[in-house]
């Protein structure tokens, strides 16, 4: 199974950056911005709209995030600096929410998130390294043992009581 950072910050700075972050885990999302004028149906008409307004580069983005399989595993950051594990549960969608669109979190895939952040010294090296470098994009981790280590450490949360996040009603 692949495995993905997702730091879930806007490329507009005015963006309090722990908001969507919070919001995603709140009410079991993953996500990424771009917001667009338009509420588009389909990924199609958001990639064509994206690359209008945000560019290319921000278009293969969000093409790579929709396309990622159902399963995967997600990494992300809170703002006291806590990861959190999540598993991709479901497809693309546009969020037009008030709340999506203030967080620029509007490109979303449900997710089910562990109850609480992975200790510390749990989290594989390759994603603290990957965090570490820094950045705002969506990006797959791709050393080998991190995907054995999400699995493990996915194993022991389904014990302590990872949940599914019920997706926001449209």
């Amino acid at each position: 199974m692949t495995v993905y950072r997702a730091p879930m910050r806007s490329r507009d700075d005015s963006i309090d950056a722990a908001a969507a972050v919070e919001r995603a885990l709140r009410i079991g999302l993953c996500g990424m911005g771009g917001r667009i004028p338009e509420n588009p149906d389909t990924i199609e008409e958001a990639l064509v709209a994206v690359d209008r307004i945000h560019g290319e580069r921000a278009s293969r983005r969000l093409e790579r995030f929709a396309h990622v399989p159902a399963g995967a595993f997600v990494w992300t950051k809170d703002v006291h600096g806590m990861m959190w594990l999540g598993r991709l549960t479901g497809p693309w969608r546009y969020d037009p929410a008030l709340e999506a669109v203030r967080v620029d979190l509007v490109h979303v895939r449900p997710t089910r998130w562990s109850d609480l952040p992975i200790p510390p010294a749990e989290v594989p090296a390759a994603v603290h390294e990957t965090f570490a470098r820094g950045g705002r994009n969506w990006q797959r981790i791709r050393r080998p043992a991190v995907e054995d280590e999400s699995e493990r450490i996915w194993g022991l949360g389904e014990v302590q009581g990872a949940h599914a996040n019920p997706a926001p009603s449209q």
